[in-house]
């Protein structure tokens, strides 16, 4: 599959995920996005950053609701228990550390996290999914440069779990491997000595192969990318517009902005790009199954767009369930679709052969 075919699903079950904070539709999401990574990521070394990206989906919930039971979960009528108070000075005065912790403040705060966390999940999978080298030959050439940033930021976090795996095998095969911070004092300094080399590889290999360099050796113009940006920004207003706007008139101003603006995005992309020689050795193609994968991840975002907006008021709290009065979270038959996005992959997709990078 195209790596960006990938990063469309993942993002459009994210942004979904971030319209809503029913938990059922959030462990739904969770296990069909945890069920697609399993079946389907290969053998290849960023595959294996998920599981970091689980620790800190795990570690955002754990933080996230012990604070709010320590010091904000004590309004609200339902009262599970009470923790020994500390009686803070007067300038301190509308902060509280301990007392009586209810149920409504945690209940908000565990919704809250597990949407969070929901988003951190979509965002391993697809850095589990997708090769950035793949993906860093399928952009614009006019977004080369930025693009070669943004895959080298977004391959951080994979290329740092790789290089620790591989020093802690190696250590485990040379019987040094210990506990205690004498074993994370070990690891820390050969995963930065590995990452400094893999840096200086990098801009070694960029180098030789002449990065940067353009067809007439000169630089894009400073108008030509002041327009691109303001046809960025002009999209970007358009998309405020669109979610602040509550009238016909303000919708359709919106969508003027947008279609101008992305008309103009993709004239300047088209223009800067012609300045720059980058050649592509076997290229992606887009195919058919691309297309609807990426379609499955608009198909989430899409319906918990229409169900999070709408004005009815059984639909908005199927969508946000209330916690003050808490109440029992139910589904919407909606949310199907939504569900169904975030696991069309397992449908549209083969599974890799046992042992085989992408």
């Amino acid at each position: 599959m195209h790596p960006w075919a990938w990063w469309g699903w993942a993002l459009g079950v994210a942004g979904a995920a971030s319209l809503g904070t029913n938990p059922l539709l959030s462990v739904l999401l969770a296990l069909a996005v945890v069920a697609v990574v399993v079946l389907r990521r290969t053998a290849d070394p960023w595959a294996r950053s998920v599981g970091a990206y689980f620790a800190l989906a795990g570690i955002v919930l754990v933080v996230r609701v012990f604070f709010a039971a320590v010091a904000g979960a004590g309004q609200g009528p339902t009262v599970l228990f009470t923790l020994p108070q500390i009686e803070l000075p007067a300038w301190a005065a509308g902060i509280r550390i301990g007392g009586p912790v209810t149920a409504e403040p945690l209940a908000y705060t565990i919704y809250d996290s597990l949407r969070l966390g929901l988003m951190l999940l979509c965002l391993g999978a697809a850095n589990a999914l997708a090769n950035p080298k793949r993906a860093l030959r399928s952009v614009p050439p006019a977004l080369y440069e930025a693009s070669v940033a943004v895959v080298i930021a977004l391959s951080v976090a994979p290329q740092l779990v790789e290089s620790t795996q591989r020093i802690r095998r190696a250590q485990r095969l040379r019987g040094g491997a210990g506990r205690g911070w004498r074993a994370v004092s070990a690891i820390v300094l050969p995963v930065l000595a590995d990452a400094i080399d893999r840096s200086l590889s990098l801009a070694a290999a960029m180098e030789a192969r002449g990065f940067g360099r353009t067809r007439d050796g000169r630089r894009p113009g400073p108008r030509a990318t002041a327009a691109l940006l303001g046809a960025m920004l002009l999209v970007t207003f358009g998309g405020f517009l669109l979610l602040a706007g509550t009238d016909a008139a303000a919708r359709l101003v919106a969508a003027g902005c947008i279609v101008t603006g992305g008309a103009g995005v993709v004239a300047g992309l088209r223009l800067l790009g012609r300045r720059l020689a980058v050649t592509r050795y076997r290229p992606d193609r887009w195919g058919p199954r691309d297309t609807a994968l990426l379609a499955a991840g608009v198909l989430s975002l899409a319906t918990a767009a229409v169900l999070g907006s709408t004005l009815d008021p059984a639909t908005h709290a199927v969508m946000h369930p209330s916690t003050d009065p808490l109440v029992w979270p139910t589904l919407h038959p909606g949310m199907a679709l939504i569900v169904a996005g975030a696991a069309a992959p397992l449908l549209l997709t083969d599974a890799p052969p046992a042992g085989a990078p992408s």
